[in-house]
């Protein structure tokens, strides 16, 4: 069964860089879309960034030029690399991923796109 586990999350002040990792296993899809979502207290999820099997990435507005999403094939994980951190990034940030081989993927940055969750690793930025 497919697992994902998040970590690499805490506590930064404003400006400051966090790495999370997403560690995959349970299954072995030859194409595949994972990313990266959040969701703040009192709001609704939403795509961060994500990477499919072919290296092509997606990333919010809010994220550009701050985070990148990379992946390790031989260590299947997922990395999200967050830099010059803001408050407004303070959420909880969850792992997912979709087998995408046989019926493909619609928006990838929309979490109805994904079928597979992590339990999430709380990220807090303080200013």
């Amino acid at each position: 069964q497919v697992q994902l586990v998040e970590s690499g999350g805490g506590s930064v002040q404003s400006g400051g860089s966090l790495r999370l990792s997403c560690a995959a296993s349970g299954y072995r899809y030859s194409s595949y879309s994972m990313g990266w979502f959040r969701q703040a207290p009192g709001k609704e999820r939403e795509g961060v960034a994500t990477i499919d099997s072919d290296g092509r990435t997606n990333y919010a507005d809010s994220v550009k030029g701050r985070f990148t999403i990379s992946q390790d094939f031989t260590k299947n994980t997922l990395y999200l690399q967050m830099n010059s951190l803001k408050p407004e990034d303070t959420a909880m940030y969850y792992c997912a991923v979709e087998p995408t081989e046989r019926y493909g993927l619609g928006d990838p940055l929309s979490l109805e796109s994904y079928t597979f969750w992590g339990q999430g690793t709380q990220v807090t930025v303080s200013s």
